[in-house]
């Protein structure tokens, strides 16, 4: 049959517990692939909060603020219609691409596993909606509501 013998020279692919004993003798543990609480963690960096349970609670800050800064971008009035002109479409593309790097960090922090990343990431996305996309924060005097825009 076109020169094939019975027997393959190609390589097998390795099993998935070749992959994390790898990880293991490289890392010093193996990562973690479901939620865990507790504040010995790396977020985002090598070796980044530690150990330290200050630079946990800052790391939560982090992400907590992260997190609101992309809601607030993603409604601010750089991000509604303007006028149709190269220098405005600018303006929109980068605060977009910035806003879209923010989600994808606190997307990588969140893939942590940590419990408490993942409480401050969904508090930071909740506040900022609260404040800069409900009605909570908004005047409505004038009995003319509007629903949220969606833009789905």
């Amino acid at each position: 049959m076109n020169g094939m013998s019975g027997s393959s020279s190609a390589a097998s692919a390795p099993s998935p517990s070749a992959f994390f004993n790898h990880h293991r003798r490289h890392h010093g543990g193996m990562m973690h692939m479901t939620f865990f609480w507790g504040t010995n963690t790396e977020v985002l960096f090598d070796g980044w909060p530690g150990t330290s349970l200050t630079m946990y609670w800052v790391c939560l800050a982090v992400i907590f603020v992260v997190s609101a800064a992309s809601e607030w971008l993603s409604r601010c009035g750089a991000m509604k219609a303007g006028p149709a002109s190269f220098g405005f479409g600018l303006v929109q593309t980068v605060v977009y691409t910035v806003r879209a790097g923010l989600s994808y960090l606190v997307m990588l922090a969140v893939m942590s596993f940590n419990g408490g990343v993942f409480l401050a990431a969904m508090a930071g996305f909740g506040l900022g909606f609260m404040i800069f996309g409900s009605r909570s924060f908004k005047n409505t005097s004038n009995n003319n509501h509007t629903e949220v825009q969606s833009h789905c």
